[in-house]
């Protein structure tokens, strides 16, 4: 596409100007169809609420669930997960496969346009990739595309992508993950990030729907975008509004009473015990991925690098008196009803490769806390006692259970005597702008799957360059990672899986905890929730309709 029809296309766009554990829950109400935040009147209609929240839709700024559930809603992939199934396919391409071992080749079906008309061509494929390492957001997830050498164009629906290391197990999953939106090149900036506005005023949409309302936080609306030609087809909800609560209390309360139709992220653990036994309502289960871990500041942890009494091995003995010291069935049981279960791994239960190094290293070997091991392993290092943490959590990302799941930790590692436990919390906006600043030692953060794989749960965290920013670095670890994605056999990945894993708990960069399910709360005029649920870890909205 020359550049003289590109400018001419973005003077038409200026003047154009027009979502773990996901918690689904649906009532059986409905009322005004308007976007102000009434119930729904009909099934071409859908009010949906959620405590989530956005950081940015520009996918080269965001990587957090409450940004990605946008974002699976309104930008198309070159590959995603079909309902009902954990592995990739071709979504808005018609073919995609290595042509070359380092050769990845994605052509893409005819005639694809963006909602404000302009054409969708391998162009916009390559420009969506580059701006995206090039931008290389702190926030963002450039991370993930540590194996791309460069992009190139064929014609106007060939693109090949050209690899570092060939036989990339992982490549294909990584492009319906939050590096694989394709964006609108005659919208988005090259080298910065786009504002929200900006993009809802460009009307640079191409997945399923489109953003016809954008008030960040507080009301987002969606329209069904008819010129979407991906693998999902078309939505089965013609509009869908999306209302951001503040209070779990609230949503709760309006489910309850019919003011939405569907919610997801986050009840509490009571909440959705006192639902399961409302008969307006069904309760569904559905597989999740979503951990919880604590994320320790290499730097500033005790004993970090750039603190004045730096000393590495202290530091990693704190780490590991708190890893003995953690009782995850409690935790599981007195904080989340059972919702969530005891996590030993850095790779969750039933992905293959997911084995328990936590379990056998830490604690007493059987799951319990063990005051006695983390105080033997403090005093071999030469570490004075009571350790003074500073613990972060964030009060409003990660549900309204989170300040009883960190009081809590707070009082397992305080009543061995050992620790000193001084726990803050910031709302998320700040807090993932202070978590990659070197703001917090040490801080909660959980993780949704990108896509259904373990390696998706070792690249971001334990890269050198890594999406944590926690200044962990292991060079073993890092070449054992890159030689699990281009490892073709079957069992010699999922070796190197459970090495890897073995390797990071010793490290201990990430202390992992807890591992969540899927809930769904349905009424019986809502369809399609159990869609949504399915094995790719993904809510989208395109499933959902009123029966």
């Amino acid at each position: 596409m020359n550049s003289v029809s590109r400018s001419g296309r973005r003077a038409l766009v200026a003047t154009a100007g027009i979502t773990a554990t996901a918690l689904a829950l649906s009532a059986c109400g409905g009322g005004s169809d308007d976007g102000d935040g009434g119930g729904s009147g009909g099934g071409d209609s859908l009010i949906v609420g959620t405590t989530d929240k956005i950081t940015t839709i520009d996918p080269a700024g965001s990587y957090d669930n409450g940004s990605f559930a946008v974002m699976n809603q309104v930008y198309p992939f070159l590959m995603n997960t079909p309902l009902g199934s954990p592995d990739v396919e071709p979504d808005i391409a018609e073919s995609a496969e290595f042509t070359s071992p380092t050769e990845y080749t994605v052509t893409l079906k005819d005639g694809l346009t963006f909602a404000n008309g302009n054409e969708l061509t391998a162009s916009d494929v390559k420009f969506s990739f580059d701006r995206m390492v090039a931008i290389d957001d702190e926030s963002g997830p450039a991370s993930l595309l540590y194996n791309l050498d460069s992009t190139e164009v064929v014609d106007d629906t060939t693109v090949v992508f050209n690899l570092v290391s060939p036989d990339d197990q992982v490549f294909p999953q990584i492009l319906s993950s939050p590096a694989g939106p394709i964006v609108d090149e005659d919208v988005f900036a090259a080298d910065a990030l786009t504002t929200d506005q900006e993009i809802v005023e460009g009307n640079a949409f191409a997945g399923p729907y489109a953003i016809t309302n954008y008030d960040q936080n507080n009301l987002v609306s969606y329209e069904a975008f008819e010129g979407y030609e991906g693998l999902l087809g078309a939505p089965a909800t013609e509009t869908v509004n999306v209302r951001y609560y503040a209070d779990a209390s609230n949503l709760k309360l309006d489910v309850q009473e019919g003011n939405i139709d569907v919610a997801f992220r986050s009840l509490t653990a009571t909440d959705v015990e006192d639902l399961r036994g409302d008969d307006s309502v069904n309760v569904v289960d559905g597989p999740g991925g979503e951990i919880r871990y604590i994320t320790f500041n290499f730097n500033t942890q005790p004993y970090g690098a750039t603190t004045p009494e730096a000393d590495p091995a202290k530091a990693l003995a704190v780490r590991q008196a708190a890893a003995h010291l953690l009782d995850r069935e409690e935790l599981a049981d007195q904080v989340y009803k059972g919702t969530y279960t005891p996590l030993y791994s850095y790779v969750p239960e039933g992905l293959t490769g997911a084995v328990e190094p936590l379990l056998e290293q830490y604690g007493d070997g059987s799951g319990a806390p063990d005051a006695e091991a983390a105080a033997q392993v403090l005093q071999a290092a030469g570490v004075q006692t009571p350790v003074e943490l500073n613990l972060q959590y964030s009060n409003d990302h990660y549900g309204p259970s989170s300040g009883d799941e960190y009081a809590l930790i707070k009082d397992q590692l305080e009543s061995s005597g050992l620790f000193t436990v001084n726990l803050q919390t910031t709302e998320w906006v700040q807090y993932s702008e202070d978590r990659t600043a070197d703001v917090y030692p040490a801080y909660q953060l959980g993780w949704f799957p990108d896509y259904s794989d373990a390696d998706n749960y070792l690249t971001p965290f334990f890269l050198t360059e890594n999406f944590l920013g926690n200044h962990y670095s292991d060079e073993a670890v890092n070449d054992l990672i890159l030689q699990q994605a281009t490892t073709v056999d079957p069992a010699e990945r999922q070796a190197l899986i459970e090495q890897i894993q073995g390797a990071v708990a010793e490290d201990l960069s990430t202390l992992p905890y807890l591992q969540g399910a899927q809930v769904a709360v349905t009424g019986t005029d809502v369809q399609g929730v159990e869609d949504t649920l399915d094995a790719s870890f993904k809510f989208r909205f395109g499933a959902l309709s009123k029966g």
